[in-house]
């Protein structure tokens, strides 16, 4: 990583907000079991979470976390805040494992520890960010067309999963759920940089909110929240801690895997080819 202050501080910000939102994992995971017990669960369509008090103490977790997440937007770049996410996994995968008794077999260990490596990686290669002095430079660059194409697939594609796939497989298939947060995380992120930076500056004196921009961003960023946690608590209620770390692990396992074959895959040419080479040359001596 670049000597960067900024970066430093966006760095500590970002694992402080992985340790707040995996904690949260846990004490919202215990909150809709306990809600479930005596109300309809999340998994179906229940609200009764709302009535429970854990369930608030998870959310507030998260939402320190959240906090934390959105001031590390103000001071790094994007491409090093988002992956740092992934370890909110590994607290989550620890504590679940001392305090729900959830176990994690072999693949949902290594994909802690692929999330780890790369996370690292990212960390000590982040990109010093581009100085932006107005909330409307983030404006234009997301109005330019190909992202105004790219945000018009994603809502398309989220308002057909919520209303098509979701009545039919939600309560069935996981990835529905995740399909959502996912595609709306990606603008989110948009949002939340935008509105961070717009803060940093005003705090700086030079105010952002007279611009129209700087409140349309804020609607985003609340709008896309509001709908990731709805369907994220679905997600939960149906699926064990053990089994979120594994299958979100078990996708950076399965890419890390791909590219490992992608890489490695003429190796064995090549040393057939050297050795051909080697045997060709020592017949002709």
């Amino acid at each position: 990583m670049g000597n960067s202050s900024d970066n430093v501080r966006g760095l500590i910000l970002a694992l402080s907000s992985s340790i707040f939102i995996g904690s949260s994992f846990i004490v919202k995971k215990k909150g809709l079991r306990k809600a479930g017990a005596t109300g309809v669960r999340a998994g179906v369509g229940g609200y009764s979470y709302l009535y429970e008090p854990l369930w608030w103490a998870g959310m507030i977790t998260m939402i320190f976390g959240e906090i934390a997440n959105f001031a590390a937007y103000a001071f790094a770049p994007a491409i090093l805040v988002t992956p740092l996410g992934a370890l909110s996994i590994i607290f989550s995968a620890v504590l679940a494992h001392f305090i729900l008794e959830e176990k994690l077999h072999i693949f949902g260990i290594l994909g802690c520890v692929l999330c780890v490596v790369g996370s690292t990686s990212i960390v000590l290669h982040a990109p010093q960010e581009k100085d932006i002095e107005s909330v409307k430079e983030v404006w234009n660059l997301a109005t330019e067309p190909g992202f105004i194409v790219y945000t018009s697939i994603v809502l398309v594609l989220v308002l057909i999963l919520i209303f098509r796939f979701v009545p039919r497989y939600g309560s069935t298939h996981m990835i529905v759920y995740v399909g959502i947060c996912s595609l709306m995380g990606s603008l989110t992120v948009m949002g939340v940089k935008a509105l961070a930076i717009a803060l940093k500056l005003t705090f700086l004196g030079t105010n952002q909110f007279i611009y129209f921009q700087t409140w349309f961003f804020t609607v985003v960023v609340i709008l896309c929240c509001l709908l990731q946690v709805n369907y994220l608590n679905k997600d939960w209620d149906a699926q064990n801690g053990s089994q979120i770390v594994t299958e979100l692990c078990g996708f950076v396992t399965i890419l890390s895997g791909t590219f490992l074959l992608h890489k490695t895959k003429d190796m064995g040419n090549e040393e057939s080819k050297h050795s051909s080479t080697s045997l060709a040359s020592q017949a002709k001596n």
